[in-house]
């Protein structure tokens, strides 16, 4: 990868007529982005994607088990990790289902 000098990015900078360097006037009136663009910002906020908040969220854990009981779960296809939970709470006698 060659380093490119100051100069040879300022020349750049300089020939590219969509992407001018923004002056200091403009830099001073420039507002943050939820402030010029207040309902794109909001509506970017409330789609953040992901799973909805769980009323009881699950806890991340570091656990060490035997490579069989592991492979025995993963063998039963997608869901594994709620089949192994489950099967933990009915061991603590949790008999209650929560996935």
């Amino acid at each position: 990868m060659k380093h490119l000098t100051e100069e040879q990015i300022q020349r750049m900078i300089a020939s590219d007529p969509d992407a001018p360097e923004a002056t200091d006037e403009q830099l001073a009136q420039a507002k943050p982005f939820d402030e010029a663009f207040p309902a794109l910002a909001e509506a970017m906020r409330r789609n953040v994607g992901g799973r909805p908040k769980s009323e009881n969220p699950k806890v991340a854990v570091s656990l060490r088990l035997d490579r069989e009981i592991v492979s025995r779960f993963k063998a039963t296809r997608p869901g594994w990790q709620t089949r192994m939970n489950d099967a933990l709470r009915d061991a603590a006698g949790l008999i209650e289902k929560h996935t």
